[in-house]
């Protein structure tokens, strides 16, 4: 059976009561939905400018580890910055590593392409995208940790929880942040609608 919902969520940078707070938020506003994930599951310990070719002997050096995150990510998932890098200061072969290695640029979702975001700047977005991936008329994703979407290049009014109608021959969703801020996208591939979505805290 083609799933007509999907429970999009992002940036969670190994924020464990984050997570479990947005899973189940989903549990409860859209339990048969798919879960999937935009990338940064994980939160890289060495920053970029750190970056001197160094290689560590394990991932669990270079990642923040909570304790039964491993247990939540049951879902699917792109790659996010954090796992490139994660990657990049590591080389041998273990469990953990062999999951990030394996995970796609891009995922789909009914007729939309799910993607992290790290991939362009900021100003070449829609660039990008009309090169690498122009059939695409709805895009997700994530990286910048601040929620929106774009309608035909156009910024759109994001109001209350409410279904935005995605119409145009290109919408471009920013799902938010996990990590945060809670926030995770509701998208209804039958009615091309998504829903902004924000677990609450306590």
């Amino acid at each position: 059976m083609t799933k007509l919902q999907y429970a999009l969520l992002g940036d969670i940078h190994s924020s464990i009561e984050d997570l479990k707070a947005v899973l189940g938020h989903i549990s409860i506003e859209a339990p048969h939905a798919e879960v999937i994930g935009l990338g940064d599951l994980y939160e890289c310990t060495v920053s970029k400018k750190d970056l001197r070719g160094q290689i560590y002997p394990s991932v669990n050096e270079v990642i923040k580890h909570p304790e039964g995150f491993e247990k939540l990510l049951t879902f699917p998932s792109v790659y996010g910055n954090q796992e490139e890098r994660i990657l990049l200061l590591t080389e041998h072969a273990e469990p953990l590593r062999d999951y990030l290695h394996d995970l796609s640029e891009t995922l789909s979702a009914g007729e939309a392409v799910i993607i992290h975001g790290h991939q362009w700047n900021s100003d070449e977005r829609n660039a990008w995208l009309n090169a690498q991936i122009p059939d695409k008329t709805i895009v997700f994703h994530g990286h910048t940790h601040r929620a929106g979407y774009t309608r035909d290049q156009q910024e759109m009014l994001i109001s209350g929880r409410g279904k935005i109608s995605l119409s145009g021959k290109r919408n471009i969703v920013n799902v938010g942040a996990v990590v945060g801020s809670r926030e995770w996208v509701l998208f209804n591939a039958e009615e091309r609608t998504v829903r902004f979505m924000r677990a609450q805290r306590g």
